[in-house]
């Protein structure tokens, strides 16, 4: 794998609502598998200053853009005026990280993510965060159609439940064959 100047990371709904319970004193926890190992990747691209986006679903108080997303299983979440909402500790943006809003599954939809990647001049994306079977799998798809190479880091992913998750990551490799890899990988990085 190579970890070239195109290459850009999007940090996915990585919030404080799915991490309020996650502290300094029990982050070795196994619940925590997946922010940690997304915390490596983070700090591989903050390392060789490559472009990270940090993507923030978040949602109006009134519900007026939440759309069919409440037919499906999940109620009301990421309101805006949630300190829930906010991202979480571990991964929390840094002064120069890019942000992006979005209030669809997809970090593409409604936002200006294109516009932002084409301006970066990125062709290669890697995903971390959640949830795998939803918001990765949305946006790993939509970034296909628009021709970017797609890196889903699989062991920095979590899906609404494992048959879900592993169904999710043969999708999108399914899409590119190349598209699943873990931390470890993009830690050893060309």
């Amino acid at each position: 794998m190579k970890l070239g100047t195109n290459c850009a990371l999007l940090v996915i709904d990585i919030q404080q609502e799915d991490f309020q319970d996650m502290t300094p004193d029990n982050l070795a926890d196994p619940a925590w598998d997946c922010i940690r190992s997304a915390r490596r990747v983070l700090d591989v691209f903050r390392a060789r200053r490559l472009p990270v986006i940090h993507v923030q679903e978040a949602h109006r108080a009134d519900h007026v853009d939440f759309g069919r997303e409440l037919d499906g299983a999940e109620g009301p979440h990421c309101l805006e005026d949630s300190p829930g909402t906010d991202f979480a500790w571990l991964t929390y943006p840094l002064p120069g990280e890019y942000r992006v809003v979005k209030r669809r599954y997809s970090a593409f939809f409604g936002t200006d993510l294109e516009i932002l990647l084409r301006g970066l001049q990125v062709d290669t994306l890697v995903l971390v965060g959640g949830l795998t079977d939803v918001c990765i799998h949305y946006t790993a798809a939509d970034a296909h159609q628009w021709d970017y190479h797609i890196r889903v880091v699989a062991d920095a992913v979590a899906g609404s439940d494992p048959e879900a998750h592993a169904a999710s990551l043969r999708a999108i490799r399914y899409l590119q064959r190349d598209a699943l890899v873990t931390a470890a990988d993009v830690e050893a990085a060309e």
